[in-house]
């Protein structure tokens, strides 16, 4: 048995083990916050965003910019496409807020009803409703779209989504985008009676479209395979115009940074649409007929993520691998330039330091390799068979 007087000195120690284990982190480097000025920044020109809701019942657009008159060009327009079944703009709150006070203006179009509306019907539903939302604000002085500088970002279904929308902006008369941000590119379905959005003709991509796609390093393997659709079937946008991005996980301190597929989201209670008044069904229009269908509803895994997402926090992740990424995204493509001008400035994979000093992981950044010719035939190949001369039909009786 142990002695009385090891039994003293171990209580203390064991005491004081429990106390340190207890405060997780007690002493560790601290990740970074969001930068003072800059892309990703906190250097806003507004105090505040004005929220405003559009359209009817049942076919809803949050408006969101920051107070105080528009730019004499107008503000440019981001699009805010959000996962299947995140339906409520709190999930996003928190980059919403960002985009808006830096002078943009954000439509979030609420092109799903939970247990109401089908993956395939969500892509003209979206259209319609920023559509729809960009007419009522044409005149409006204060929100001011300039529908010469659209973005649209995507997050996980959003992404297929958003690539819909650019393929048929002209036949359903939306502005063409100049830049799709796919954070975490999923829900694709991969055939006609399977779950999840497919995709159109995306050949019809205007070729000036900057393409960038960002994935992590959790749960990867799908989204990457959606992104490189994506970068694919977009045949006609040039390779200098897409880049495909990976933000890495990072446990050096605490908290640590993990590029999940819910990272992208960041929730704030101010964006809650349960604040807004949406518009109320008129009680004489009788309401469209319908019929349910399995697809309407969450899956088990959905509804998880879609927790998730609604629980987000912000963090490192979200002000230098999504927010600034983006900003300095819409900058390149809204002036013209290239994904190539991004992938050769050091700043775009940047991701800062440790409080320590210790550097967070970079971003990782690729250009999608450019469509494989066609092989040339092998100069001493065997040619093929010449076909045999169709044999004559037989003359029917009586010719």
């Amino acid at each position: 048995m142990p002695s009385l007087s090891r039994t003293r000195l171990a209580l203390p120690l064991a005491l004081a083990l429990a106390i340190l284990g207890g405060v997780s982190g007690a002493g560790a480097a601290t990740p970074p916050t969001q930068p003072k000025d800059g892309p990703g920044g906190q250097a806003y020109p507004a105090a505040s965003v004005v929220k405003r809701t559009l359209g009817r019942a049942g076919a809803v657009t949050l408006a969101y910019y920051g107070n105080g008159p528009a730019p004499a060009g107008g503000r440019p327009v981001v699009v805010v496409l959000h996962a299947w079944g995140a339906v409520n703009p709190q999930a996003y709150g928190a980059w919403i807020e960002h985009l808006a006070r830096s002078g943009t203006l954000v439509l979030f179009p609420r092109f799903q009803e939970l247990n109401r509306t089908r993956p395939a019907d969500a892509s003209g539903i979206a259209a319609g409703l920023i559509k729809d939302a960009l007419a009522e604000l044409a005149g409006d002085q204060e929100a001011k779209p300039d529908t010469g500088r659209v973005a649209l970002i995507g997050h996980l279904a959003g992404v297929p989504l958003a690539a819909n929308l650019a393929a048929h902006a002209r036949e359903t008369g939306l502005p063409v985008p100049k830049l799709i941000f796919g954070a975490m590119p999923g829900g694709i379905a991969r055939d006609d009676k399977s779950r999840g959005i497919a995709l159109h003709d995306l050949d019809a991509i205007d070729p000036a479209t900057m393409i960038v796609t960002v994935i992590g390093d959790r749960d990867a393997r799908a989204a990457d395979i959606a992104a490189r659709r994506l970068m694919r079937e977009a045949s006609a946008v040039p390779v200098d115009h897409k880049l495909m991005v990976r933000a890495l996980s990072d446990d050096h301190g605490f908290p640590a940074l993990s590029a999940t597929l819910a990272s992208p989201a960041g929730s704030s209670a101010a964006y809650d649409v349960g604040q807004l008044k949406l518009p109320a069904a008129d009680p004489k229009q009788k309401p469209p007929p319908f019929k349910w269908s399995a697809d309407m509803a969450l899956t088990g895994e959905q509804t998880v993520l879609v927790a998730q997402i609604n629980g987000a926090g912000t963090d490192s992740l979200d002000y230098l691998a999504y927010w600034k990424t983006f900003d300095m995204a819409a900058a390149a493509a809204f002036a013209g330039q290239n994904a190539a001008s991004l992938k050769s400035n050091p700043r775009f994979i940047d991701m800062e330091r440790w409080s320590d000093g210790w550097p967070v992981r970079r971003l990782s950044v690729e250009t999608p390799r450019p469509p494989a010719p066609p092989k040339p035939a092998a100069a001493n190949a065997t040619p093929p068979a010449p076909a045999k001369p169709a044999a004559r039909p037989t003359p029917a009786r009586g010719h």
